[in-house]
């Protein structure tokens, strides 16, 4: 949730504050108390002016103001006068009025302190006043930069804004000078809002043995770190006190109550968090608060009602004629994310850019919505981006857009690392952003790179590394794919496992690590296990047809589902669903069924999108080594020469000159995998067969003794050696260390069900500066 928009309390008692100092430091900022500077002055100063300043100290506010506007009417260069005047609005309450008339101060003297800063003050009370507060505090810091008053406020303008990282900048040098109070308790809730819960928390003690008292939004935040460490319930009791002394839904309470369903949610209390929300329905000032909390609770359980009604409330807010822009730009940012409001976040993100033509973070938004929306195939994607970001902007906003919409590709194209690597030489440290490059480094099979990329990835979480040892469990499966893909299976099932018994609340992670091991048992043809793993994978999406696709994968190698049980799945899809959509599964049930010659169109689509998978490519060359097998091995061998570098092309290189009978060519491919990756299990395994057949008995032993090394329950390593020792007669001590091991059933060939990169195309991006990343350092 959008931390708060304004506090007017403290913003008035700020004020207030001002006031006061202008009386016993001088009305006009030339240290001199107003009567005296009245009294020699009054040659200078009409007397309607000094008039008006003796009814506004005698607290006769609304004849003051009448006769400042008539002063400011009849002599409209007087400082005096236009200052008295923004003095008596504020008094009054007309902030609007006051706003404007600080403005007309700075027309005649832009440096004047106590209008920058009351503007600076003001920029609180209002959304759209914000961006101007800022403006003004920042002015003052200019000239003076040990103005703690105005780094203060502006520290929290920055908060209401959500530029964090500039409130905390502002908050360090304030901590470092004897801060008061009262800026102590404004960091703790920088602190809180930023993500450094841990901080804040220190800060907020420190605020209460000063004195300090939790109300407002002080509570709110002070609530919210105490959730996010761990003590939900700590968090409900505070604010549950908070809200029974404040029965008027001002904003402040406007704000508690919404960080409160957020509590009740965290301790699994939906009912509760509906019922703390109910007084923010129907209410135009809470609209945007609601829709925020919605959302967040929805994302946060998993929970389709309130996600769906936090939609609802956030276009119908896009859609409204009177939303301010700075809005817009955050509902777009949200409904971005979830593919059934994509659309109105492409209309809203395309009406901005009408106002903002140059904007390249609103043309990034557009060009990936609309690819998302399947108005723009990827080549024509990758096109617009190359056009678009040929250089990477400066402005730190269309940076934050830009950001936003690449990360939002699940399955970036590798033609985009060069772009991703040029955020991250500009300065970007957004933590997903690291992880998109380590799943595009995965996919170009550079393993070593992508761990340390995950590596940065986790640093720059700093709740994960306040939490010593703590892991993310999105980066825990990433590795878990990792030493799937580097044949280090028990490694892979250990991480898999982990995951699964810690139950993790975001569903997609554990659905992604049952399917993964499922994926393991399966290629060990253990198909029982992965059946009951997919089940579970079902169980958590129901109507995801995509998920049926990949049960109908397993089932149709288990043998439980027919061929044309399994190809008539595959032609249902077909039929409801556009090529463009191209999941795992689909290549999984593709490459599972036997190589057809009436699948060579769909084989070829596929591999436009996906050229090295090698499922999909196995099945694509055996129908061409049955038309031809010259053919057949020049197309492998030209992947090859694309990405020398890629361990699946050598397995695909390997099992297809297994089927033709080439095995000289067979073990030189395996021998490859293994000058990549020398502790591949599947290449040691598969080279071992193949000295095996090529009757170099050995060879094959040393290749069979390293597998049950790295792996002792590997049956086909050991029923190998055992049939090498009666050849050979003689005992191998890896086999006797492996016998005491509970064998396991089957066999383990190469793993297939692997995603690959794309070759490079037309459209190139090149990398900018020589900033050294992170992972190649």
């Amino acid at each position: 949730m959008i931390p708060p928009s304004q506090l007017r309390l403290r913003s008035y008692r700020l004020h207030r504050l001002a006031w006061s100092s202008l009386l016993s430091l001088g009305i006009w900022s030339m240290g001199l108390p107003p009567i005296g500077m009245l009294q020699v002055s009054a040659q200078t100063v009409p007397s309607t002016v000094r008039s008006a300043y003796t009814l506004l100290d005698q607290g006769l506010v609304n004849q003051a103001i009448t006769r400042f506007e008539r002063a400011v009417q009849q002599f409209p260069e007087s400082l005096e006068a236009r200052l008295g005047l923004a003095i008596a609005y504020r008094r009054a309450g007309r902030d609007a009025d006051a706003f404007q008339a600080y403005e007309r101060v700075l027309e005649l003297e832009p440096n004047n302190r106590l209008a920058l800063l009351s503007l600076g003050t003001l920029g609180g009370f209002r959304p759209e006043w914000q961006e101007r507060g800022i403006a003004a505090l920042t002015s003052l810091l200019q000239q003076n930069p040990n103005d703690g008053e105005a780094r203060s406020q502006r520290a929290l303008l920055y908060i209401y804004e959500g530029q964090f990282e500039a409130a905390l900048a502002d908050y360090e040098l304030i901590l470092q000078d004897n801060p008061g109070r009262d800026a102590i308790g404004g960091a703790a809730q920088a602190y809180a809002y930023s993500g450094n819960y841990e901080q804040s928390l220190t800060l907020f003690n420190r605020y209460l043995q000063g004195g300090g008292t939790l109300a407002g939004d002080a509570a709110t935040a002070y609530a919210r770190a105490l959730r996010e460490t761990g003590d939900a319930a700590a968090a409900v009791q505070i604010l549950e006190t908070q809200i029974q002394r404040q029965p008027d839904l001002t904003g402040s309470v406007i704000r508690m109550r919404a960080e409160q369903a957020l509590n009740y949610a965290a301790i699994e209390r939906l009912n509760l968090a509906t019922a703390v929300l109910a007084p923010l329905r129907g209410r135009e000032d809470a609209r945007m608060v609601l829709g925020r909390t919605l959302i967040a609770i929805g994302r946060l359980n998993q929970n389709e009602t309130f996600l769906e009604e936090g939609i609802r409330l956030f276009q119908a807010i896009a859609t409204a004629a009177d939303t301010p822009i700075v809005l817009k730009r955050e509902i777009a940012a949200v409904l971005a994310g979830f593919p059934a409001s994509q659309s109105t976040a492409l209309n809203v993100y395309q009406q901005l850019i009408q106002q903002y033509p140059d904007d390249r973070g609103l043309q990034t938004q557009v060009a990936v919505l609309q690819y998302e929306t399947e108005q723009l195939s990827e080549a024509e994607l990758l096109t617009q981006l190359s056009q678009i970001l040929r250089t990477i902007p400066t402005d730190l906003t269309q940076r934050s857009l830009i950001v936003q919409a690449l990360i939002r590709l699940r399955t970036p194209s590798p033609q985009l690392l060069p772009l991703y690597e040029n955020l991250v030489r500009a300065g970007v440290t957004e933590p997903l952003l690291y992880f998109r490059i380590a799943q595009i480094y995965l996919r170009q099979a550079d393993f070593a790179t992508a761990r340390s990329v995950l590596d940065t990835y986790q640093a720059s979480r700093p709740e994960l590394v306040r939490q010593s040892g703590a892991i993310d469990p999105a980066a825990e499966l990433l590795l878990a794919v990792i030493d799937q893909r580097e044949g280090k299976l028990q490694e892979s099932v250990r991480r898999y496992q982990a995951i699964i018994d810690s139950n993790p609340r975001d569903k997609s992670i554990l659905s992604g690590a049952l399917q993964g091991l499922a994926g393991i048992y399966q290629g060990q043809e253990r198909f029982t296990e992965a059946m009951v793993l997919y089940n579970r994978v079902m169980a958590l999406n129901p109507n995801d047809p995509v998920k049926r696709l990949g049960q109908a994968a397993l089932e149709y190698q288990a043998g439980v589902l027919a061929r044309s049980e399994a190809e008539a799945i595959l032609s249902q899809w077909l039929m409801t669903q556009p090529l463009t959509q191209t999941p795992p599964e689909l290549y999984s049930l593709v490459g599972a069924l036997p190589a057809a010659s009436s699948r060579d169109l769909l084989y070829q689509s596929l591999l436009q999108v996906d050229p090295t998978n090698v499922l999909v490519q196995t099945r694509y060359v055996e129908m061409l080594a049955s038309q031809n097998p010259g053919a057949a091995i020049a197309y492998v061998e030209a992947l090859i020469a694309q990405n020398p570098e890629n361990i699946d092309l050598y397995f695909l290189q390997g099992n297809i000159a297994q089927r033709l009978g080439d095995l000289r060519q067979a073990a030189a491919a395996y021998e490859s995998v293994l000058s990549l990756t020398p502790e591949n299990i599947d290449a040691l395994s598969a080279l071992g067969g193949i000295r095996f057949r090529q009757r170099r008995y050995q060879s094959a032993a040393e290749s069979y003794s390293q597998v049950l090394t790295l792996q002792p329950d590997h049956a086909v390593a050991r029923a190998a050696l055992i049939d090498l020792e009666l050849i050979l007669r003689r005992r191998f001590p890896v086999l006797r260390q492996a016998e005491q091991i509970r064998q396991a059933d089957t066999v383990q060939p190469p793993d297939l069900s692997r995603i690959q990169p794309v070759p490079p195309s037309e459209v190139e991006f090149l990398p900018q500066g020589d900033v050294p990343l992170p992972w190649h350092e």
